[in-house]
């Protein structure tokens, strides 16, 4: 499982995490949500390794991740897709996906091998092309793609590195009313697989609602809310923090 304990970091003066203590356990979709500014995505970056903790420590299935980079902490197990599309612009949708799987395989870069020669691999990056909706368009360079296609592209390559925990940060942003449902598809068929965690953020409601199993909510970066979705989305804690006004303790 997936345990942030007191995560905390400070930018000069300002607290953007405030000691959060969460536990996320395998075969769970967590939502994070709450109002902008509110230290979501911040959180995302501390758990991914994007940026380091001033306090607190990152662990999964009981390995410290807290002093291991982004890079590490990926082959650890954590897969995170981020807000802003993260792709080879000039190399091909195949190509993109192809280079996650034999990263995955443990192949590294070789420039000397056909990759042709590589059957298995280059037929799972096919594979994986496919169940993104975009085998039309394997041959495209990434950076000629719509948005929509590009994000579905981001999902690929998360896919073909098979984390152990899955992190989407607003997955929808940007995306065409068409996109939008094979993107959700695709998330849902993986937290089919139980043994695999996802955490989500994302603002809109009805996309939480149908594929979150919890919701956390962060206020000026604490945690001020944790439990079901229905419950915690009908919380008064949670109907202020939404409507921009000051999270108080309840009477």
């Amino acid at each position: 499982m997936l345990q942030t304990e007191g995560l905390t970091v400070r930018f000069g003066g300002h607290v953007a995490v405030d000691g959060v203590s969460c536990t996320f356990a395998p075969g769970t979709l967590t939502a994070i949500v709450g109002p902008n500014g509110a230290g979501k995505t911040t959180y995302f970056n501390l758990i991914s390794g994007q940026i380091r903790a001033t306090a607190g420590r990152v662990r999964l299935n009981g390995q410290d991740l807290t002093g291991l980079g982004a890079a590490e902490r990926t082959r650890a197990g954590l897969g995170r897709a981020f807000q802003l599309t993260q792709l080879f612009p000039r190399l091909t949708v195949l190509e993109n996906v192809r280079l996650a799987v034999q990263a995955r395989a443990g192949e590294g870069l070789n420039l000397w091998q056909i990759w042709s020669d590589r059957r298995e691999l280059l037929g799972r990056a096919r594979e994986i092309v496919a169940a993104v909706a975009l085998a039309d368009k394997q041959d495209v360079p990434a950076a000629a793609l719509p948005h929509g296609d590009q994000r579905k592209l981001e999902v690929a390559i998360l896919m073909a590195l098979e984390p152990q925990v899955f992190m989407f940060d607003e997955p929808t942003a940007g995306m065409s009313v068409d996109d939008v449902p094979v993107v959700l598809n695709l998330i849902r068929a993986l937290k089919a697989d139980k043994t695999k965690t996802i955490l989500l953020v994302e603002h809109k409601m009805d996309v939480v609602r149908e594929l979150a199993d919890r919701i956390i909510v962060l206020h000026n970066g604490q945690l001020v809310a944790d439990g079901e979705p229905e419950t915690v989305i009908a919380s008064p804690v949670v109907q202020r923090a939404y409507l921009g006004q000051d999270v108080e303790a309840e009477a």
